[in-house]
């Protein structure tokens, strides 16, 4: 089965993430897209903040480059219905400030209008993240 359009977008948004080319992920961002990385992550998850808009997500993935290093970021399975496509995947990784593991399956839910990405939401092991973020 060939992906749908809002599909391959979602998919080459993954692939610009993958090889670091944030501007080109930006790009398929809504100006005003709404961002909410791992749903229920304690305050002191430095990435887990809601986002509003282009800039601010940029921002989030500038501290995701400063502070997450993964051996593996694995979007494995897509599903769409509608304006939504929902990502099943699995990342691993270290957090640097804290020198800690991490190791979750996600879920991420994507909403997509005129070709744009509106709206983002991940769900994942929040206690893992919570404990991979804690300090010291």
């Amino acid at each position: 089965m060939t992906p749908t359009n809002n599909t391959s977008i979602v998919q080459q948004a993954y692939a610009a993430f993958g090889r670091g080319d944030v501007p080109a992920l930006l790009a398929l961002l809504d100006e005003n897209v709404d961002w909410q990385p791992v749903y229920g992550a304690g305050p002191h998850v430095v990435t887990g903040a809601r986002r509003r808009g282009r800039a601010e997500v940029g921002t989030f993935f500038q501290q995701v480059g400063q502070s997450l290093k993964f051996s593996l970021f694995e979007p494995r399975e897509f599903v769409e219905q509608g304006d939504k496509v929902v990502a099943l995947g699995h990342y691993t990784g270290t957090v640097n400030p804290t020198g800690r593991a991490l190791d979750a399956d996600w879920v991420m839910v994507f909403t997509l209008r005129n070709g744009r990405i509106v709206k983002f939401v991940e769900f994942s092991d929040s206690a893992a993240v919570d404990r991979a973020w804690a300090p010291r």
